[in-house]
């Protein structure tokens, strides 16, 4: 099939729908999956995924220990509406292998499309740091027979990457922080998150980029010492975050961090700019350098992309 007669796109991923967004494709999405809800436009496409196991008003822990014992189980977390994917038929399925908690298994997907009639092209993106996030919008421009769209998306990205970094490039006091990606368990951040911390001017010293996020001990974190502690929960925005740590009984090491003491704990719309990595993961960068240097990077996100977190409260 060439790429110029791909039409119909179906999005297995959040991050998917946003690149055929910010590719002027909206109107050839055929199916996207629950979690599509940026830009406001997707929630009109048919809903072709559901959560096994999922429920979002559970705690971190709850959702860790369903998560963990699926996995493990061999159940899949997400669920494909084979019946619905049949009726959207679409050319181009964008799904991923990238991680098994993030969206339909890959398997199941190969499953489905076997059964379907016709030729069909499965288009996995697979990004582990910012340039591979990158690479993926042309990919996608490509194979959508719109190559000079991701080329003109991307080139915008890169200069805005390019202006942050040599500005804080001339920043000498670089101080050490702490992505966590998840609070109960605590997981610190990885892929990309780790180099979005470096060029935002911070130090990150857990993290480790293009390679996935690991749970770390609060033992580890107090050894570690950080001077800012950005929370960032996959998947979680600002409010969700701040109910969670209102019910969360975070230990005594919590307490005695130089952040925690310094009130530079920081809570960032994680879905929208960290967990996704899509277009608005340079939005994240910015976030991140407003967070760690306001004295070079004056505030310019919307209210809700972040807050400072002060026990009981934001500011």
């Amino acid at each position: 099939m060439e790429a110029a007669d791909l039409m119909k796109i179906c999005s297995l991923l959040p991050s998917a729908t946003e690149i055929v967004y910010c590719l002027g494709l909206g109107d050839d999405l055929v199916g996207v999956t629950h979690e599509c809800d940026y830009p406001p436009e997707a929630s009109q496409v048919p809903v072709v995924t559901s959560s096994n196991v999922v429920d979002s008003s559970e705690t971190s822990c709850e959702i860790h220990r369903q998560v963990s014992e699926s996995h493990y189980g061999g159940i899949s977390i997400y669920q494909l509406d084979e019946r619905g994917l049949e009726e959207a038929d679409p050319d181009l399925i964008l799904t991923q292998e990238l991680c098994d908690v993030c969206a339909v298994s890959y398997d199941d997907v190969k499953g489905a499309v076997r059964r379907l009639e016709g030729d069909r092209v499965i288009l996995s993106l697979e990004p582990a740091g910012v340039d591979g996030i990158l690479q993926t919008i042309e990919e996608v421009a490509r194979r959508t027979g719109v190559p000079e769209r991701g080329q003109a998306v991307c080139s915008g990205l890169r200069e805005r990457i390019d202006a942050l970094r040599q500005r804080s490039a001339q920043i000498e006091r670089r101080p050490k922080v702490l992505a966590l990606e998840w609070l109960d368990p605590p997981f610190y951040g990885g892929h990309w998150v780790p180099e979005m911390v470096d060029w935002a001017g911070g130090v990150d010293g857990l993290g480790r980029a293009g390679k996935p996020s690991a749970q770390v001990s609060w033992d580890a974190v107090a050894g570690y010492d950080p001077d800012a502690v950005i929370v960032m929960p996959c998947g979680f925005e600002v409010k969700r975050t701040l109910r969670e740590l209102e019910r969360l009984p975070l230990p005594d090491q919590w307490q005695d961090l130089p952040a925690v003491r310094d009130s530079e704990v920081y809570l960032v719309n994680a879905s929208a700019y960290f967990s996704r990595p899509g277009p608005r993961v340079v939005d994240g960068l910015e976030v991140l350098a407003e967070i760690l240097h306001p004295e070079r990077f004056p505030r310019r996100s919307p209210p809700d992309a972040w807050c400072r977190f002060e026990e009981g409260s934001v500011k």
